[in-house]
């Protein structure tokens, strides 16, 4: 962007380097050397605010794989992550929730109407705002592939959708039964960890994410993302390859365990360290409270597909996928549609090419009338009379010059704080 302006201001100075007179080349020289300083400022001004606004919203994706009622852990899991990151201000219509069961309403619920993921049952996790997207037999490994890749038909309302784009971090939260590179959906179907990483490859190439957080509880959790390949991603899981992922505690009330322990200790880092959208914790933080002796398995973290590696990935936030963000978006660079930063300066190419044929033209006027005169030089009597006409006409040219002149640098000058102003008034938005 801001080389094609530079490229613009030296091509405009060389045309009136050669076609302008001294006295009046200086000034506008001057004139374009204070308009260069202000669009040097400009594009870093406006580079800055491209950079921090790179990344414009967050997604959450929580699924539940598990159906029947001795599951109710894991149905519990993804609502407590549900509660989180709508508490640090994700909103329901950037979460989609998975729930292959209704653990609420079974008749087994000792607490009907409610879901617990303590015994102490301080937070009733199911409540009046809860919006579950994908229920029941809806929760297949084919919908859950359609929804991260945007495969879904025209009829599918956008409450099921994953709106995500280029600029959006998307946190994917599953928690089911699993082993060696699989995560079982409702004890009838699979998906294995190579299905993953191709929905993931799929979603990098039509730029369905910014950066991409991938968290896992079951057992063997860590070999589901031993084959992911794209760009951007860290993922962590509860357990390593032969270790099972065990739950935290039950409730003797309701009859079965309430939560599983990685996602326990996960949420208990979360609830009382990330108590708002401002908290700088960040992923390291989080990775680094894992603790082996309470979880009762190893739990990893993969950072080699994120940019810098593990350095860098450590620093990012953790409200950077748990937290909501303001929708900015910034006009691509590359964007050709009316109105964009590049066909303005087409733009004003085509008008610095038309004002230079107008000057070709006009000299190859000038240049006949010359040819005429000398002409009639040679073969006529009257060549004082022509000469003195032709004076006149030379001071006349000097004159249009300065007009031309004070006319093409307003024109400059103007054209530039417009472009500014239409840019400006775009990344304010």
């Amino acid at each position: 962007m801001f080389p094609d302006i530079c490229n613009l201001l030296s091509d405009l100075g060389s045309f009136l380097k050669l076609c302008v007179p001294p006295p009046y080349y200086d000034l506008i020289a001057i004139t374009m050397a204070l308009l260069f300083r202000f669009l040097q400022a400009f594009a870093l001004l406006l580079l800055a605010s491209a950079v921090a606004a790179e990344h414009t919203s967050n997604w959450a994706v929580l699924v539940s794989t598990s159906r029947f009622w001795f599951n109710y852990r894991h149905l519990a899991n993804v609502l407590s992550l549900y509660r989180t990151v709508k508490r640090l201000g994700i909103p329901d219509s950037q979460i989609i929730l998975m729930l292959p069961d209704d653990m609420a309403c079974n008749p087994r619920n000792a607490f009907p109407g409610t879901v617990y993921s303590n015994a102490d049952r301080a937070v009733d996790l199911y409540g009046d705002n809860i919006e579950v997207d994908y229920r029941g037999y809806e929760v297949t490994v084919e919908n859950f592939i359609r929804l991260l890749t945007d495969r879904l038909d025209e009829d599918v309302p956008r409450s099921k959708r994953l709106g995500s784009d280029a600029g959006s971090n998307v946190l994917v939260y599953m928690t089911g039964h699993g082993g060696d590179q699989f995560l079982k959906f409702q004890d009838a179907e699979e998906i294995g960890a190579w299905d993953l990483a191709d929905a993931f490859g799929q979603m990098w190439e039509k730029k369905r994410y910014h950066e991409l957080l991938f968290m896992i509880d079951t057992c063997q959790a860590n070999t589901m993302y031993t084959h992911f390949y794209s760009p951007n991603i860290v993922a962590t899981g509860s357990s390593e390859i032969d270790q099972s992922s065990y739950s935290h505690h039950a409730d003797n009330d309701v009859g079965v365990a309430v939560i599983d322990r990685w996602t326990y200790y996960v949420l208990e880092f979360l609830e009382t360290q990330v108590t708002s959208v401002t908290s700088k914790l960040n992923l390291g933080d989080l990775f680094d409270s894992y603790d082996e002796s309470k979880i009762h398995s190893q739990p990893g973290v993969r950072w080699d597909l994120f940019p810098g590696g593990e350095q860098e990935g450590r620093l990012r936030t953790v409200v950077d996928f748990f937290g909501n963000v303001q929708n900015v978006e910034v006009e691509n660079a590359n964007a050709t549609e009316p109105g964009s930063l590049k066909e303005d300066l087409a733009e004003i190419a085509r008008l610095v090419e038309k004002w230079q044929k107008r000057d070709e033209e006009y000299s190859a006027i000038l240049g006949d009338s010359a040819g005429n005169v000398t002409e009639d030089l040679h073969s006529s009597s009257l060549h004082l009379k022509l000469k003195n006409t032709v004076g006149p006409t030379k001071m006349a040219e000097d004159g249009s010059w300065g007009k031309r002149l004070v006319g093409i640098s307003v024109v400059g000058a103007c054209t530039a704080i417009w472009v500014a102003g239409s840019i400006l008034g775009r990344s304010s938005v």
